[in-house]
This record gives C-alpha cells, structure tokens and sequence, in this order.
C-alpha cells in the first residue's frame, strides 16, 4: 500500500524554510545591531547616558576692579541674590505665602506678582515651566531664610547674580561705562567666548573696551543628580566622573587708571553752577589723562542693574529724552565749533609760512567788510599786532590773517596737531571733528568757495568742530614743545593681589614740525590772555594760578521745535564757552580744555572753572610731595589779584 504524500504538506514546508531563514535573518539583524549599539556606537551612547545623570555645573568668576591712579576703587562688583519661581511647579495655596512673608514682601508687590504668576499658569505652552524672577538683590537675612527653608519651597531657586558697583556715583560715569545684559544679536556672536543668557557685558567706558580683560573666565565642576535634578554625593557617585572633573574659574584682570579721583571731584565741584559741559586735564609730556569730566552724568548702579530691571528701563527712557543728553560722553563724543580758541594755530600757519610779520598792526574798527558781508569784531581794537591779537582776541586782525595765510595753511597746521583726526583713546565713540580744506569746502557747497569761508576758519567757526580731547591733546603739544601723544587712560593691567601684569607706556603720535621760536612766540601770548591787562581772561586771574590759555566764545545755532518751551530756544541759542591752556606756564605739567555749552563769554564762563581746577591741581600737588592726604591738604593763599 502506498502512501500519497498530500500536495499541501510540501507548500507548507517550504514556506516553513522560508519562514526560518527570515528569522535567521532578522536575528542576524539584531545581532548586527546590537554589536553596533554596543561595540561600534557603545562609548558615544555611554556618554550620552552619563550626561542624564552628570551634568557640568558653571562656577562664576569674578570681575575686574576698576582702580584710578592713587588705588582708589571705581569699579568693583558685589555679591547679590535674585529669587526665581517656576510657576508650574509652585503651590499658590500653601508654598507661595511662605515665601511672600520669607521675602517680606509688602501688600503691593505681593498682589502684583500673583497676579503675574496666575496668568502665566494659566498659560498653554513651556513657559509656565520655566523660571521667573520674582525678585532681586534680597537682603543677606532673606537669603539665610530662604536656604533654611529650601526642602519647603518647591520650584523656588535663590541664584547668585554679581552686581557690579561703582562707589562714586556719577562722578566719571562717561569714562568708566556701566554693564548691560546680553542681548540675543550679540549672544549668537559671543558663544563662542563662553557668553551665556543673563550675562552682564561692559556696555560703554572702559567697562566695554576692556572687557576682554576684565570679564575672567568661567570654571565648571561636574556632578551626578538623580531623575529629580537633586545632587549625589560619596564613592559611588564619585565613579562616574570621568576626568578632569572641574575647572577652576580664573578671576577677571585688575585696570589701573590715569585718571586722578581728588581731580574729578575737583572738577565736580568747580562745575556745579553750570548746567553742562565738559572738562579734560591731560599730563603734556605723557598724554596720560588725568581727568575726563562730561556734564550732565548718568548713575552708572541704575544702569548696570544694581536697582532692578525696571529701575535700567526707567533710566534710560529719562536720558534719552534729556536735551542736555547726559548719556553723551562730551570730551570725546561731541563735536564743537572751537571760536577763539583755535587762533593759536592759525596765528602758526601765518607764522611758519612767513607769510605775516608779528610786528606789522593791522587796524580794527569792530568789524571787516568783505564784499557784501560784514564780519564782526567783540570791541574795538584800533591799531593791534599779532601778540595784542591772541591777548585780546580780535577776530579783525585773523581776518585779514585768514585772506594772506589761506585755507589750507591753516588746516595743515591745525591736524599736524591733532585736530578733525579721532585720537585713538578707544573707550567711547569718537567724533572726528572737521577742520575745512579748500577742497572740502568746494564740494560741498556745490562748487562755488568764497573766501568767507576761510574768514570763518581761521577764527573757529564756520564749517569747523573738534572735540574737547582733541584740544586739549593739541594745547599740550604747544606747551612741550610740538610732541602729540597718543591719549591713555588704562595706566597698567594688574591682577587680585596687585602684581603688574602689563604696563603701558606713553606713545608719540606724531613730532609737529613748527619752529620753537614761533610756538614760544605762541604761547607768551598765551599767557598774556590771563596776565596782561586787556586779557579776555585778566578778571578771572587767580594769583596762585601760573596758567597759559586762550578764552574762546563760539557761536552756535539751535532748531526750535514747533511747540518747545521758549525759554530752552534761548538757552540753546546761546554761545559755547570756552578755555583752552596749560601749567604752569615756565614749565607746564598738565593741559586744560574747559567747555561750558550754552555758556556764554569764554572769558567770564570757562575760565573760572579753568583757574579753580588748575589751583586745586597744584595744591594736590605740593600735599602730595609733603605726604600729606589731600583732604588734609594745608589752604594756600588765594583769591583774585586786587
């Protein structure tokens, strides 16, 4: 008997074989994959399971000191505590009472910010698991309330925020900056700097400039949390950190300035009946500056967030609508018509052309008709020279100086010494200035130059504008001789302990050639302004003040708004006071350059605060030389000349 094997019986055993051989081919699959998770990719899937449980924690640094020319402390930074809140994760009903009366909150802040908590939890969306901060810079006590109660207050987090300090106010506000949060442009920059969100960066002054220096760099630790974010300690903990397990934060570098404290205070004090303007003391035989006063000044602890968030927006919406525009640094960041004061250079370019003779008079009837133009004299000089001309500022007598010399004599000379050229200090944004050239002047004004123009130079006007630094780096060069310095301000970098990392030497910018018997010409005259009788500066002489100078009256003009307040259109009306000069006279030590805006007369404005400033300079000096401290200073005779 046979047996018929059934037809179904072989399709089934080859599909079984087929069957088999895809699992044998899944498996090897597996396999395969299993080798490349665990053998090829294991390492970088280890690392990655590592990172769930330790984490790098940022370990602050701490920021640069800011210290003027004696060691005194103008920038430093202080510790502070924000709290932060995660809504989401926070009890309304039994955390957040405990925490408003642990930060002492008044009635007022209390309702506000739950109020804001409850609308963010109402929130569809992450951020209600986010942090938010509910309040800044809490007291030392609030603080060791918070940390003691720390396990009782879910989703609350006290974090360290350094706040950077500036013990003097406002007093050089322009050349120290202040610090500002991180905005997101200049964060995708800064990255990779190890810039974070929340950082503070130097947004002005020195702060900004040197922040490279200051700022330090971060450290981190790593440490192991479990599912919760809490940390783990002990020997097992320790086993899966891997080396190196921490970098130690390196403290930012210490700035030593030029800048002399008792002098701006000085200056302060000399300035506080005027309502703006600027002042720059410069030491002539190094360029080193010794003082940078600009009027109206901002407190730089509001700015930098040292009274909060709403205290910085406030701030700034108030000096930004200030007309008097105190956030502008106005040594070197606003350009002026020099007046009278630029007369010294153009009475060089004359001078070393041989194109006038000092000697020669020229008569001054009060005004020079020129065409159909008439350009005005202050007084009526009569018959004057060169030397009278500088003594007694007579516009008359660089007129007709101006029609011989040229125009672009007279620039040339004027930027050999600086002037129309930014000076390089780097701290705030410079203005160039202008100093006109024939070429300049043809274009632009289409084509056509008249020889007023020139009329207009060669006394400060017109088409011409420096800044305070540049004049005063410029009447510094006239008063050692012809050397220009390359302006500084950062003395030496120093670290934590005091050691001199780097030191900076005075830098030549340029020799002028100019001929020492027409600069000693110069600056007698110069001297002559304060003690000669007929000197736009004689009445404001002090006689323990041996000060060379030049008084200047620029005149200005202002564009009403429709609807300003008539008695501002006046006030901005008004001429620009200037003083520009050096001392001692025999042999000078220090450059000045006084501007008083809107202030009127030169001689009656700007010349006053000159001769304070200059007299407080020397006797800093002698009590300094005597060991004595300034404030003990011992008073030197004083007082206007009878």
């Amino acid at each position: 008997m046979h047996l018929v094997q059934r037809s179904d019986v072989g399709e089934f055993r080859r599909r079984y074989k087929w069957m088999t051989f895809a699992v044998l081919l899944a498996m090897a699959g597996l396999v395969a994959r299993l080798f490349q998770l665990q053998v090829v990719e294991g390492e970088g899937y280890r690392a990655e399971a590592r990172k769930n449980i330790v984490r790098e924690v940022r370990l602050a640094t701490t920021r640069g000191v800011i210290r003027d020319a004696r060691g005194r402390v103008l920038a430093t930074s202080r510790p502070s505590y924000d709290v932060y809140v995660v809504p989401g994760r926070l009890d309304m009903k039994e955390t957040w009472p405990d925490l408003a009366a642990y930060m002492r909150l008044s009635p007022d802040d209390r309702a506000r910010i739950e109020k804001r908590l409850a609308e963010i939890r109402a929130e569809e969306g992450p951020r209600k698991l986010q942090q938010i901060l509910v309040h800044e810079d809490v007291s030392r006590d609030v603080v060791a309330t918070l940390e003691t109660h720390a396990s009782e207050l879910r989703g609350v987090d006290v974090v360290p925020v350094p706040v950077r300090s500036y013990p003097y106010g406002e007093l050089g506000a322009h050349v120290l900056g202040y610090m500002a949060q991180i905005d997101a442009e200049s964060l995708a920059r800064a990255r990779a700097q190890e810039y974070f969100e929340g950082d503070r960066v130097g947004a002005a002054g020195v702060e900004r400039a040197w922040e490279s220096y200051l700022r330090g760099t971060r450290g981190w630790e790593k440490v192991v949390v479990d599912a919760r974010g809490t940390r783990r300690a002990g020997p097992d903990a320790e086993k899966l950190l891997e080396e190196p397990r921490r970098r130690d934060p390196v403290p930012g570098r210490d700035l030593r300035l030029t800048i002399d404290t008792d002098l701006e205070q000085s200056i302060e004090k000399a300035m506080r009946g005027q309502v703006s303007g600027a002042v720059s003391v410069v030491e002539v035989r190094t360029g080193r500056l010794l003082a940078m006063y600009s009027k109206p000044s901002y407190d730089p602890n509001q700015l930098s967030g040292a009274e909060g968030i709403e205290a910085i927006r406030s701030g700034f919406r108030r000096l930004s609508t200030d007309p008097l525009q105190p956030l502008l640094d106005k040594t070197m960041s606003g350009a002026y018509p020099p007046g009278s004061t630029f007369k010294p250079f153009s009475a060089l370019a004359g001078l070393e052309e041989k194109l006038i003779d000092a000697k020669t008079r020229v008569r001054c009837r009060g005004f020079y008709e020129f065409g159909r133009r008439v350009f005005r004299c202050k007084h009526v000089h009569d018959l004057i020279a060169l030397h009278e001309a500088i003594v007694q500022s007579c516009n008359v007598y660089f007129y007709h100086l101006a029609e011989t010399v040229g125009m672009d004599r007279i620039a040339k000379i004027a930027m050999d010494f600086g002037l129309g050229q930014r000076t390089g200090v780097g701290v705030n944004p410079e203005t160039g200035g202008r100093i006109p050239t024939h070429a300049w002047t043809t274009l632009h004004h289409k084509g056509q130059f008249r020889v007023g123009y020139t009329l207009n130079a060669a006394i400060g006007q017109g088409a011409t504008t420096v800044s305070v630094l540049q004049l005063t780096l410029a009447y510094a060069a006239m008063a050692n001789g012809g050397t220009l310095y390359q302006p500084q301000i950062v003395r030496a970098v120093e670290t934590s302990d005091g050691a001199v990392v780097q030191d900076f030497a005075p830098r030549v910018r340029r020799t002028v050639s100019v001929a020492p018997e027409n600069l000693a010409f110069v600056d007698a005259a110069l001297q002559g302004v304060v003690t000669e009788e007929g000197g736009t500066a004689f009445h404001e002489r002090l006689n323990d003040v041996d000060i060379a100078g030049k008084t200047g009256t620029a005149q200005t003009a202002h564009s009403a708004q429709v609807g300003e307040d008539p008695s501002r259109v006046w006030y901005f009306n008004r001429d620009h006071a200037w003083f520009a000069g050096f001392a001692p006279y025999k042999s000078p030590e220090i450059a000045i350059v006084v501007l008083i805006e809107h202030g009127g007369a030169g001689g009656r404005a700007a010349a006053p605060v000159a001769m304070q400033v200059v007299r407080d300079y020397q006797r800093l000096q002698a009590a300094r030389l005597a060991g004595v401290a300034p404030g003990r200073a011992p008073a030197a005779p004083g007082g206007r000349r009878p």
